[in-house]
């Protein structure tokens, strides 16, 4: 996973900060004992995928490899350890 720089991306970095502070303001809330913040919190988890979806779909995230280029990562690698 390393050399493949995966989700070292605005988009990335963007919708997991948003997930994790809904995940925080809805386990306060579930503590708290108030389902409207709770459920407040895990719209703002929902809200961090969108947000990261939609900053990928802008050009903001990783682009798909093609198969050419897996391909030729994989002779690399073989070549590698041969």
């Amino acid at each position: 996973m390393a050399g493949s720089s995966h989700g070292h991306t605005p988009a990335a970095w963007t919708g997991v900060i948003i997930a994790f502070i809904g995940f925080c303001v809805a386990g306060v809330f579930m503590v708290a004992a108030n389902p409207v913040g709770f459920w407040a919190g895990i719209g703002v988890v929902l809200l961090g995928g969108v947000v990261g979806l939609a900053m990928k779909a802008a050009g903001l995230g990783m682009p798909k490899e093609s198969a050419e280029l897996t391909a030729a990562r994989a002779r690399a690698g073989q070549a590698q350890t041969s």
